[in-house]
């Protein structure tokens, strides 16, 4: 049987997890953690596919491993997953007191200032996961992007089946953005300062002469600020919390240009 195989058959019947399951999840733990496997893969289509096996393992390793003290001095931390090792080898620059957690893949030329990066995730090459912002259980962070000061990109490992957060190449999500419940975020888009993405959120593209409305996604190339939309109630009229696409970066120019040209252009906060 493949790791795959027995991980799906120990997690249908956990009360008899066997020694070759116990293996084959300490084998894809540390897979995992080496980036040879990625809890969601994007097809040539363009579709994000979810690979629930792996978030099995991952709830399998918490019921395995057992509480321990881990130090690193000055700090003492007490739980049940290890820290990341070896990420002068990895070329991957995390500033203390940033923490990444074993199981997640970091990849070369990415910064964690003191931010956090959970077990399953992914961070793409030169991405740069600022000051407390956090990086949830198997979120996806494509390449080339910024997640600024205070962002929360949620993490998910149930059901095994759900979409992770997917953050593809080039988007930048400002100061204290929430990115929650498997939403995707197209490569390139712009995310405002406090905007709140999760599943149902009404985002609202007001570029037209009629707005067009999206749930869940985020168009590739979008600018994205807080909005509010007004919904009768039994009580009354009242504003709703929705995200508004004011407008698109700049196809004819690179990304750090289209990016300073959509922050001026449209004024997004970050």
């Amino acid at each position: 049987m493949t790791d795959q195989e027995i991980i799906e058959a120990a997690f249908e019947d956990r009360a008899a997890v066997r020694e070759d399951a116990h293996e084959a999840v300490l084998r894809t733990i540390d897979r995992l953690d080496k980036g040879e496997i990625r809890v969601a893969e994007q097809g040539a289509d363009g579709a994000w596919t979810t690979n629930a096996w792996i978030k099995q393992a991952i709830l399998l390793y918490f019921a395995l491993q057992r509480m321990e003290v881990i130090e690193c001095p000055p700090f003492e931390f007490h739980d049940k997953i290890p820290l990341k090792r070896g990420l002068d080898r990895a070329r991957v620059r995390v500033v203390p007191p940033g923490v990444v957690r074993y199981g997640a893949f970091m990849e070369p030329g990415s910064i964690l200032m003191p931010g956090y990066v959970n077990i399953g995730a992914r961070v793409g090459e030169r991405t740069m996961v600022d000051t407390w912002a956090t990086v949830g259980s198997c979120a996806q962070v494509g390449k080339d992007c910024h997640l600024a000061v205070g962002v929360g990109i949620g993490g998910v490992l149930e059901p095994a089946g759900a979409r992770p957060v997917i953050i593809e190449d080039g988007v930048f999500v400002g100061s204290r953005a929430v990115v929650v419940e498997g939403v995707v975020v197209e490569k390139e888009a712009v995310i405002g300062a406090g905007v709140v993405l999760t599943a149902n959120t009404v985002i609202l593209d007001v570029t037209g002469s009629s707005p067009v409305e999206h749930r869940g996604r985020v168009p590739e190339r979008s600018v994205v600020i807080p909005g509010v939309r007004q919904k009768r109630f039994p009580a009354g009229e009242y504003g709703v919390p929705c995200a508004l696409i004011i407008g698109q970066r700049t196809a004819s120019t690179d990304r750090k240009v289209s990016l300073n040209a959509a922050l001026r252009d449209f004024a997004v906060p970050v």
